[in-house]
């Protein structure tokens, strides 16, 4: 198989059905690749492909996204500590004992909470993609409102419109990309609708949930090499942030993504070519 021909895989990871796409499985040097809270591990296709000439490249869907299984206790598993109790058993499970990690969004705070605990020592390279351990309480709410009640269309086209809106934030795509994201992303409803690929109950992480994301204390424990990208317009990350993990803990290398808000998609050659240099040592 060639490194751009990406393998389908799923594991049961603490009890639930984990999907994900693994690429260059010809490499011993692995890179975990999360995604953000409501998409899927298919938004990490350009990164994985653009690594998979050095690294193996492991691309979960997170629990109710994708095509892993939904949980049948949101309550308690749509959390990030759960969240990174499946990151161990799936890393255990393939058998790796040193990996680096790239997350987007929710995906860099499950390898912020993994670095910082579980998997401390494991991880030896973590690049967080427009997040940190403090979130924007405005975002939150913003998140919590598209992401909490998901729209439903009648068309895939209309889909992907709704998706062009709602994640220009992104920066730029091509057609191509957008079409991508949608068609990896889409779920029909028992009525013939088309609505985002996620169990909307999933957002109870921040109602059972409410301090998830306020994690200065695990970014402290972090001892590994830190590459903070940060989207010139988020509302997520606030650049007061940025600059205080420039400080505190590992002391992130944190880098202004223009033209993007929240979150850079990793897609276009000068965020690829910098995640990778970091990746490779670099600064």
């Amino acid at each position: 198989m060639s490194s751009a021909t990406p393998a389908s895989r799923y594991l049961i990871c603490e009890g639930r059905e984990i999907h994900f796409t693994e690429w260059g499985a010809e490499h011993t040097d692995t890179v975990i690749a999360w995604h953000g809270l409501a998409r899927t591990g298919r938004d990490m296709d350009d990164l994985a492909e653009h690594l998979s000439t050095r690294y193996r490249v492991i691309c979960p869907d997170t629990i109710g996204r994708g095509l892993s299984q939904w949980s049948p206790q949101p309550e308690r598993e749509y959390c990030l500590d759960f969240y990174a109790r499946i990151a161990v058993s799936l890393v255990d499970q393939l058998g790796l004992q040193r990996f680096h990690w790239v997350g987007t969004s929710m995906g860099g705070a499950i390898g912020l909470v993994a670095a910082g605990g579980p998997l401390s020592g494991r991880i030896t390279r973590l690049v967080l993609n427009d997040v940190g351990p403090q979130l924007a309480d405005a975002a939150i709410q913003r998140i919590r409102g598209y992401a909490g009640s998901p729209p439903a269309f009648d068309t895939v086209s209309e889909l992907e419109a709704y998706f062009r809106t709602v994640y220009k934030p992104y920066g730029f795509l091509t057609d191509a990309q957008w079409r991508r994201l949608t068609e990896s992303s889409t779920r029909r409803l028992p009525d013939g609708r088309v609505t985002p690929h996620y169990d909307p109950a999933m957002v109870a992480q921040f109602i059972h949930h409410p301090h998830d994301y306020e994690r200065w204390d695990d970014y402290e424990r972090i001892t590994v090499p830190v590459l903070c990208l940060r989207g010139e317009t988020s509302d997520l990350l606030l650049a007061d942030t940025a600059d205080a993990m420039r400080e505190r803990g590992p002391r992130a290398l944190v880098v202004t993504v223009a033209g993007c808000g929240h979150a850079p998609a990793l897609n276009v050659p000068d965020q690829l070519e910098l995640v990778a240099r970091f990746l490779a040592g670099g600064g």
